[in-house]
C-alpha cells in the first residue's frame, strides 16, 4: 500500500468504518443530509432546488413528483425493513418472551399516548391543526440508537436493548396509526386487487416457498394496487414483510440495512426538510402547532415511558432491565423523544397546507434536537460506571 493511499485510509476510511459499526454513522448522515438541505433552501439557488423535488419525472402510468416518489416509492422499502425487524423479535426476540417483552410495550403505548394528549390540549380548539396529533408519537430508531452509541461502555446493554424493543413496537404502532387515520379514499377494486395479491403471497407462505423473487415480485404488485387504494402505499411493506418465511426475511433484512440507512432514509430527509426560512415560519415556532410537537416529544415521551415503567415495575408485572436504574431510564425516555424520519413523515400526510407542514417540520427538528440534547446529558452522568 502506497503512503499515500494509507494516510486516507488512516485520515477517512477507518473512521468511517468505526462509525458505521458503532451504529452512529447513519445518524450523522441524517443530521449532514438535513442541515445540507436547510441551508440550500435558503441560498440564491432555493428556486431551482425547490422545484426539483416538486417536478414529476413522467414516469408512465404515475403522477407523482420526486418527493411523492420518495414519499411513496422509497419509503414503503424502509416500512419493509421494519415489518421485518418486527416479525423476527416476535418470533424469536426480546418481544417473543410475554413478561419480559411486557415492559416496552406498554412503555412504547404511554410513550405515543402521552404526546398525543400534550399536542391535542394544546390544539383541541383548532382544527385545522388538530389532525397532526400523532407527529410528536413516533421514535427514531437510528437517530435514538445513534445517541446512545455516543456514550460507548457508559450505557448498559439492557437499556439498548430495551430501547430497541420501545423503538421497533413504536414503528409498529406509528404503522397501525398510518392505517387507521391517515387513510384516503377507499378505491374498492384497487383495495380487492390488493387483498388478492396479499391472499397470493400468504398461499406462498403457507406451502413453505423460500425464494425472495417469489415474494418480491408480487410485492411490487401489492404495491401498485395499494398506492391506487387510497390506504398509503408505506402499509404494503409491512404487509410483505409479514408473509415472508423468517430465514428468507433475515437475508432480506441483512440486504436492505444498508441501502435504507445510507441511501433512503438520507434522500428522504433531504427532500422533506427543504423548507425555506422566513421570519413569518419563525414565528410560527411559537405558535400552538409548535408547542404540542415540541413539548410532546420533549416532555411527553419520556413521561409516558417513565411513568409507565416505574408503574409495572412497582406492581411487579414486569421486571426492571438488568444494571439499570430509573435516571438511565430517564434518561432513555428523553432519546426516545427523536421523532425525526417518522414523525416528519407523518407530518407530509397530516398537512397539505405548506406552511402548516414546514412549521410542524421545523417543530420536528427542534423537539428532536433538546430530546438527543437532554437525553444525551442525562445519560452521561448517570450511566457513568455501568457495566
Amino acid at each position: 500500500m502506497r503512503p499515500g493511499t494509507k494516510h486516507i485510509r488512516k485520515l477517512l476510511i477507518d473512521p468511517i468504518r468505526s462509525l458505521a459499526a458503532e451504529g452512529m454513522l447513519s445518524g450523522i448522515l441524517l443530521l449532514a443530509v438535513t442541515i445540507i438541505s436547510l441551508v440550500v433552501s435558503n441560498l440564491s439557488i432555493a428556486p431551482s432546488y425547490l422545484a426539483f423535488w416538486k417536478a414529476d419525472p413522467g414516469i408512465p402510468f404515475f403522477h407523482l413528483n420526486v418527493v411523492e416518489w420518495i414519499n411513496d416509492g422509497l419509503m414503503p422499502v424502509f416500512f419493509l425493513l421494519v415489518g421485518l425487524e418486527i416479525k423476527r423479535e416476535l418470533i424469536k426476540g426480546e418481544l417473543s418472551r410475554p413478561r419480559k417483552a411486557l415492559l416496552p410495550v406498554i412503555a412504547a403505548a404511554c410513550g405515543m399516548i402521552f404526546p398525543a394528549l400534550i399536542y391535542i390540549g394544546f390544539n383541541l380548539s383548532n382544527p385545522e391543526v388538530l389532525h397532526g396529533w400523532a407527529i410528536p408519537t413516533a421514535t427514531d430508531i437510528a437517530f435514538s440508537l445513534g445517541i446512545l452509541s455516543l456514550l460507548g461502555k457508559r450505557v448498559p446493554f439492557p437499556l439498548v436493548i430495551f430501547l430497541m424493543a420501545l423503538a421497533i413496537i413504536d414503528d409498529l404502532g406509528a404503522i397501525l396509526i398510518l392505517t387507521t387515520f391517515y387513510a384516503g379514499t377507499l378505491h374498492i377494486w384497487m383495495l380487492l386487487g390488493a387483498l388478492g395479491t396479499l391472499a397470493l403471497l400468504i398461499a406462498l407462505n403457507f406451502y413453505k416457498v423460500r425464494t425472495l423473487w417469489a415474494y418480491l415480485l408480487p410485492g411490487l404488485v401489492l404495491w401498485y394496487f395499494v398506492l391506487h387504494s387510497g390506504i398509503h402505499p408505506t402499509i404494503a411493506g409491512v404487509l410483505l414483510a409479514l408473509t415472508i418465511p423468517l430465514p428468507s426475511g433475515e437475508i432480506l433484512e441483512h440486504r436492505l440495512t444498508k441501502i435504507v440507512s445510507y441511501v433512503i432514509l438520507p434522500v428522504f430527509a433531504l427532500a422533506n426538510t427543504a423548507i425555506p426560512l422566513s421570519l413569518d415560519l419563525a414565528g410560527n415556532l411559537v405558535s400552538t402547532l409548535s408547542a404540542g410537537v415540541i413539548l410532546g416529544l420533549f416532555i411527553g415521551k419520556p413521561l409516558g415511558i417513565v411513568f409507565s415503567s416505574w408503574l409495572m415495575v412497582k406492581t411487579g408485572i414486569s421486571p426492571m432491565p438488568k444494571d439499570v436504574n430509573w435516571k438511565m431510564m430517564t434518561g432513555l425516555g428523553m432519546v426516545a423523544g427523536i421523532g425525526f424520519t417518522m414523525s416528519i413523515f407523518i407530518t407530509t400526510l397530516s398537512f397539505q397546507h405548506e406552511i402548516l407542514a414546514d412549521t410542524a417540520k421545523l417543530a420536528v427538528i427542534c423537539g428532536s434536537l433538546l430530546s438527543a440534547i437532554g437525553g444525551l446529558v442525562v445519560l452521561r452522568f448517570t450511566a457513568h460506571g455501568a457495566r
